[in-house]
């Protein structure tokens, strides 16, 4: 039976309509009000508070910390500075994509993970030889995010340490009016936002004073259907969504490389061997078959099958999360994983995996829809991804000489 976050007393009390999701065996609020629209357009527009304790929080520490790390993750951690965030890939040894999250290191020797999945064992079984030590503290910490155009005035109002110094992928110590923090410039909304992470106990005093100090910066809370729209608009893949971890995966054509799903710029080949390695080098260089594209699917084809069978266009609103076919010259050639109806865009877009000879942009395809209980294809094309992408989102507020940029 899932149980709450340690925010639940909080979020229980908000959610009005008892929209809740399971997360990690946790409860997690699809939607605080009825309809999600207005917490989207907050992050989009000022800001919202997301509860994602969920995640899977794991401390690497010891003599081997770093060459564990390097070990497991596609990224090189040697170029990971202290207080700096790294996003990556976890693989297997035939190179395919266990899951992907972030890696934060704290000191020369002290990382911490934040994952969607389980990793202990798996950790574990590659610390074999090395001197390290591995530790879950998932209920230890508790964290949300506070994503949106208004993030940092809302931080810069609690915060003892200057956030204008909190570069993208980077994070600082911070004392937020009395209580201890994490506080990293990252996110899953594709835009300026931070993620604080504190001490599972704190976590209500801290809920009411961020909705305190960001009443004024139009603060409100968002659920998972707010958080699937913007991360969608962002090109931001899902582990079971928009591909499967290689460890669930049923059949060979269920795994997927970092190459085809949008994050072979995870990938360094270069560093010292890692898990998968010797895979994702021959992938690398005999091609991969299949591509993580960006659709625009064409309105005028979509609003006009349902005008010929008599009914008003039927907007998704809400992101979509199936397997919706693709066609080129009446063939498959790849499906769709998530899309909606994007405010932001203005138009309905959708991520998609297609082989790799319809996957340059421009490339016109046909995307299955339903009317009337009836299937029918729709004109797309495939676009670069991200589909959103503002300039504050990666804007330096403070430019030390050293500071890398590369999330």
């Amino acid at each position: 039976m899932p149980i709450g976050t340690p925010f639940h007393s909080r979020t229980s009390a908000l959610c009005q309509s008892y929209n809740w999701r399971h997360w990690s065996g946790y409860l997690a609020a699809s939607s605080y009000d009825v309809l999600h629209d207005h917490e989207y357009h907050a992050i989009r527009n000022a800001a919202g508070l997301i509860d994602v304790s969920p995640l899977y929080k794991y401390e690497v520490g010891g003599k081997d910390a770093l060459r564990f790390v390097n070990r497991v993750i596609t990224r090189n951690a040697a170029q990971c500075a202290v207080h700096q965030a790294m996003y990556t890939c976890l693989c297997d040894e035939e190179g395919k994509v266990i899951q992907d999250g972030t890696v934060f290191r704290f000191a020369e020797n002290s990382f911490r993970f934040h994952l969607a999945d389980p990793s202990l064992r798996w950790f574990r079984l590659n610390a074999a030889g090395l001197q390290v030590e591995l530790e879950d503290v998932s209920e230890r910490f508790a964290a949300v995010a506070l994503q949106g155009p208004t993030s940092r005035d809302i931080l810069k109002r609690v915060a003892d340490t200057d956030i204008d110094r909190v570069n993208f992928f980077r994070f600082t110590s911070a004392n937020l009016s009395g209580i201890p923090a994490i506080v990293s410039r990252t996110g899953y909304t594709g835009d300026l936002g931070y993620e604080i992470w504190i001490p599972a106990e704190r976590a209500e005093p801290l809920w009411d004073l961020l909705m305190a100090a960001g009443r004024p910066y139009g603060l409100v809370p968002a659920g998972m259907l707010a958080l699937d729209m913007a991360r969608l608009e962002a090109g931001f893949v899902l582990i079971e969504v928009d591909y499967t971890s290689a460890e669930k995966a049923l059949t060979p054509a269920q795994k997927f490389s970092p190459f085809e799903i949008g994050l072979g710029w995870t990938v360094n080949l270069e560093k010292d061997s890692f898990v998968g390695r010797a895979a994702l080098r021959a992938e690398q260089e005999r091609g991969s078959l299949r591509h993580l594209v960006g659709l625009e699917i064409n309105w005028e084809e979509f609003e006009r099958l349902f005008d010929e069978a008599g009914l008003p266009t039927q907007i998704p609103t809400a992101a979509w999360r199936s397997r919706v076919p693709l066609f080129r010259d009446g063939r498959q050639v790849g499906r769709a994983t998530t899309g909606c109806w994007s405010p932001t865009v203005k138009k309905y877009i959708a991520l998609a995996i297609v082989h790799h000879d319809h996957a340059t942009p421009g490339s016109p395809l046909k995307i299955e829809v339903g009317v009337e209980d009836e299937k029918k294809r729709v004109g797309a094309k495939v676009v670069r991804l991200p589909f959103f992408d503002p300039e504050r989102k990666r804007a330096r507020f403070y430019k030390p000489s050293t500071a890398r940029t590369t999330p």
